[in-house]
C-alpha cells in the first residue's frame, strides 16, 4: 500500500502537500550543504590544532572558543550558543 504525499506530509490538501514536499527537498539540500561546511570546518580546525600543538601550545584556545560562541549567539540568539557548542565539540578533534 502506497502512502500519498498528503499523508506523508501531514497536510490536509494536495496543494499544501506539494508546497511542503518542495520545501522539505530544499531543507534536505541545505542540510547537506551545512554538513559539508561543518566537515570542512573540522578539517581546517585540525590544521590549526596541529600547528598550535607543534609550536608547544594547547590543542584548544578557550579565548577563541568564547569569540565563536559570542558570534553565534549574536547572530542566532540563545539557541546559537548551543549550535556553536556542538560545532566546537565536533571541531576539537579526537585525542
Amino acid at each position: 500500500m502506497s502512502v500519498t504525499e498528503t499523508e506523508k506530509t501531514g497536510a490536509r490538501t494536495d496543494q499544501a502537500a506539494t508546497v511542503i514536499t518542495g520545501a522539505r527537498e530544499r531543507i534536505d539540500a541545505l542540510d547537506d550543504r551545512i554538513i559539508g561546511l561543518i566537515q570542512e570546518r573540522m578539517a581546517v580546525s585540525a590544521v590549526i590544532q596541529d600547528a598550535r600543538i607543534a609550536s608547544g601550545g594547547r590543542r584548544v584556545n578557550l579565548a577563541r572558543e568564547m569569540e565563536v560562541l559570542a558570534h553565534y549567539r549574536d547572530a542566532l540568539g540563545k539557541p546559537g550558543t548551543s549550535i556553536a557548542m556542538t560545532m566546537l565539540e565536533l571541531c576539537r578533534g579526537r585525542i
